[in-house]
């Protein structure tokens, strides 16, 4: 006799609402590669009559997500809140204390509160699944837990947020400012239409950075700060300015190991455009796996939107209906370590500087000058007069420098009445 499972969903917004028409749709399909017959027993959401692209059934919704784990016996739980604490953290807490098996595309919970719910799902034995919280329908945490098992993966970075991307990919295909390009993406979907900052400042991309970091190098999640720029300060010029050097810019997510620590970061970088990466546009994602002795894996397809989402969350779901009882972490929490973080400030790296300067004589060796008191030397040097305004655009590409020589100069350049804005910086990768 088939064994029936009980699934439960909490969060009916748009991938809750696909997901549940996908169980619904593929119970067959779930039965003939498990062996397993599912069964939607309850579903909750803030409100039961919003109007949903997909109709549920409201026999079973209950209006206190809570009550579902106290009053029914469910087997697996798809927690599709999405908060990074509140009821999204209280919901899988208490369905792991209850030998609920958990399933979430929650990067903002798993990266702040990972290592706590982690250690809940192991002393219950039961899983902790969140394939779908980094990169969309891409399988990067299922091939560094089980594919890359045996490797010591050195770095990895890659398109983390398809929005950026998307934004960025768009201001150089049509000229268009951020501003501009940013509405026409909350139109499309691509960006929240209320309030898009996490995405934009880096906050959505560091959260999975860290989650990979976890993975890849068995440690524990990292709470110190880190690097984190968005992209709501690039232009078109500095697009039109890095096509002119063969270079895109894009958001990328980064950790790698240096001298036995963490660097943990997100920013915008310039890339070349015969790059793998640097040819990656629109809403997807890319992730670049180095290790040993695999060599370099690369992972790419969209990040976002409900059908990847869900395809990861189907893909969480089957493994648990073979009965892969799975340490979340890929080890036991007992073996996973806690790193020191690289420090930014020892970092060094080539640099793009832009600087907004009066037109005037004197002003450009000031630059340089200062630059070469913190050790900057310049690669590349580019003019670009506006004599209308009698203003100029002056970029300068650096060879590699100390990320705090950088940002000292940086400072110093805001007592400079010749530049008029503080210079843009991007770094190379």
């Amino acid at each position: 006799m088939r064994k029936k499972i009980n699934i439960a969903i909490v969060g009916l917004g748009q991938i809750g609402s696909y997901l549940y028409n996908e169980l619904n749709r593929k119970k067959k399909e779930i039965e003939s590669k498990t062996g397993k017959i599912i069964n939607i027993v309850a579903i909750s959401a803030k409100n039961p009559n919003k109007k949903r692209k997909y109709k549920i059934n409201k026999n079973i919704f209950y209006k206190n997500p809570l009550e579902i784990i106290n009053n029914n016996k469910v087997d697996i739980l798809f927690e599709v809140v999405g908060l990074e604490g509140g009821i999204s953290k209280r919901i899988v807490e208490n369905s792991l204390k209850n030998k609920i098996h958990v399933i979430t595309p929650n990067k903002a919970l798993i990266s702040k509160h990972g290592d706590y719910l982690s250690n809940l799902a192991e002393k219950n034995n039961v899983n902790l699944e969140f394939e779908a919280s980094v990169a969309g329908g891409i399988p990067i945490l299922r091939t560094i837990k089980e594919g890359l098992a045996t490797n010591k993966i050195e770095k990895i970075y890659g398109i983390l947020n398809g929005t950026c991307n998307y934004i960025l990919s768009e201001m150089e295909n049509t000229k268009d400012d951020f501003k501009n390009v940013l509405s026409n993406a909350q139109k499309l979907g691509y960006a929240e239409p209320g309030n898009p900052k996490l995405d934009l400042n880096g906050f959505d991309a560091l959260a999975k950075v860290k989650i990979l970091s976890s993975l890849a190098f068995n440690i524990k999640i990292s709470k110190e700060k880190s690097l984190m720029e968005g992209i709501e300060n690039i232009s078109s010029k500095d697009i039109e300015i890095a096509n002119q050097l063969n270079y895109r810019i894009k958001l990328l997510g980064i950790t790698e190991l240096i001298n036995g620590k963490v660097f943990e970061r997100v920013h915008p970088c310039l890339v070349n455009k015969n790059s793998y990466i640097g040819n990656v546009n629109g809403v997807m994602n890319a992730v670049i796996v180095k290790g040993k002795p695999v060599g370099e894996s690369i992972l790419q397809g969209e990040g976002a939107g409900p059908g990847p989402t869900s395809s990861a969350l189907m893909s969480d779901l089957l493994s648990i209906l073979r009965g892969n009882i799975k340490y979340p972490f890929g080890i036991p929490s007992s073996k996973r370590k806690n790193l020191n973080s690289y420090k930014v400030k020892n970092y060094f790296n080539s640099l793009y500087l832009r600087f907004e300067v009066k037109d005037k004589p004197g002003v450009l060796s000031e630059i340089t000058k200062q630059l070469a008191n913190r050790k900057i030397s310049v690669d590349r040097l580019i003019q670009i007069p506006n004599h209308y305004n009698k203003t100029a655009s002056i970029v300068i590409i650096t060879h590699k420098s100390k990320e705090e020589d950088v940002q000292i100069c940086i400072k110093k350049f805001k007592s400079n009445k010749n530049i008029l804005k503080r210079p843009i910086l991007i770094r190379l990768i």
